[in-house]
């Protein structure tokens, strides 16, 4: 069979069910996982064979889920996590550790900002916050000797600024460490950051992938090509050069005593990232999501494809209307072809980003307040990407642990309204837009 579209993929990847199987992915809804004689549980936990014995590890409804976002992404592995910012954790930590340094992308989601410059700081690894749209050099100024990836979403949330995937790519390449790119707006639907550069994907499944806002869930997604012996990435000519004798990477180059001196590299080849993840860091942090969560994930995932076009659609129809509105200061949306991400978004998303956009009123905080207050088919909830159009305002919601000047630096005006645009008809979308702003 040819290579299967992104469309039959969001459908019939991960489970594939043998005669007189579920036709459906069914609920392995168990702690553990039988055998017959003890040698066989000893040489799963010695990895020297697959299979289950633990769902703390792996379990078969949760595996079929992260293969399906694996082949939507392109990648050779995946793995689900218990949330996004989960996903984001593993994806860094699996690479780092105390003394280690990584270069990330200001214009990021709130909670992964403050787990970046906060909390990761606590367990001794640094970070340096850069402007993506500074220059090369500027970036470049960043990296120092023991730093160990770069990272940056495809589409920033909240600010919806796009990611020049390919020229992180470059950079990162160059001082030999893997780009880790959040997807989670696009979804694979899309964009593919692997195949512009990237190395590593993550997700926040609660969104788009979920679409319901029924599960809270994250996924980690390896392309397999990053070679992390030799700190290149597969077809890169990049002129990095490993000057030391010892590895950058020590986790998956070097013995694990955990696991009686085994090297992931060695063992597990392209699938080295993702083996760690999994036997090591999940084994031993335990953030897993339930296999009821995963089995709704993958209902979800179903239908993916028909509702990212429906979001695209209804949010340009949004934006479109507040870019003439006098009474809105500015309008944040890829789609716009006056928007200042316009050229980028038509590189990476020509068939649409998502369906959240930025705006701002004319006016002070307040007159954001109003206005969402004001809503009646819209709703005020933390979450986005939910098939229900919501709204928040970051400044005093999600982000209102920042400083003004950490807000800035992180691509959030104190006026920025999130307008996350769902499924519903655009015509009753627009009329209680309407409405709101007559009320301000």
């Amino acid at each position: 069979m040819t290579k299967l579209k992104p469309a039959t993929l969001c459908v019939q990847a991960g489970w594939q069910p043998k005669n007189g199987e579920a036709r459906v992915l069914p609920i392995f809804q168990s702690t553990t996982f039988k055998y017959d004689n003890t040698e066989e549980m000893a040489d799963l936990f010695d990895l020297k064979k697959e299979g289950y014995f633990y769902t703390r590890l792996q379990n078969p409804t949760n595996d079929a889920v992260a293969q399906k976002i694996a082949a939507l992404e392109g990648g050779v592995g995946a793995m689900l996590t218990s949330s996004g910012q989960a996903a984001n954790f593993y994806a860094l930590f699996n690479i780092c550790e105390a003394g280690d340094h990584f270069v990330t992308s200001n214009e990021i989601y709130g909670g992964t900002y403050n787990l970046f410059g906060v909390t990761l700081k606590k367990l001794g690894i640094d970070c340096t916050f850069v402007n993506p749209n500074a220059s090369d050099e500027e970036i470049n100024a960043a990296f120092r000797p023991n730093t160990k990836a770069l990272f940056g979403e495809t589409i920033s949330n909240p600010g919806c600024h796009v990611l020049d995937i390919e020229r992180f790519a470059r950079i990162a390449h160059s001082h030999g460490v893997p780009l880790i790119v959040d997807n989670t707006f696009p979804t694979p639907v899309n964009c593919r950051p692997f195949e512009w550069g990237a190395d590593i994907v993550t997700h926040s499944t609660t969104k788009y992938m979920d679409g319901h806002a029924t599960q809270v869930g994250g996924c980690v997604v390896d392309s397999g090509n990053f070679d992390w012996e030799t700190c290149t990435h597969k077809g890169d000519s990049s002129l990095f050069t490993l000057h030391s004798s010892l590895p950058k990477f020590p986790g998956l180059c070097t013995p694990d005593e955990s696991y009686h001196g085994l090297t992931y590299t060695k063992k597990f080849g392209k699938m080295a990232y993702t083996t760690k993840l999994v036997a090591q860091l999940m084994r031993d942090l335990g953030s897993i999501p339930s296999p009821h969560n995963a089995f709704l994930l993958n209902l979800g995932l179903e239908t993916l494809h028909l509702r990212m076009k429906q979001h695209c659609s209804n949010a340009q129809r949004v934006a479109e209307f507040l870019s003439k509105d006098p009474r809105v200061a500015w309008v944040h949306y890829s789609g716009l072809p006056t928007d200042e991400n316009y050229a980028l978004a038509q590189k990476y998303l020509p068939n649409g980003g998502c369906g959240v956009l930025a705006f701002g009123l004319k006016g002070d905080r307040q007159t954001a307040i109003r206005f969402m207050d004001s809503l009646k088919l819209i709703a005020i909830v933390t979450h986005v990407a939910d098939a229900r159009s919501c709204v928040l305002h970051p400044a005093s919601h999600t982000h209102r642990q920042l400083s003004d000047e950490q807000l800035r630096e992180a691509g959030v005006a104190p006026d920025l309204i999130r307008l996350s645009v769902g499924i519903e008809d655009a015509d009753d979308i627009l009329a209680d837009i309407k409405q709101a702003l007559d009320q301000i």
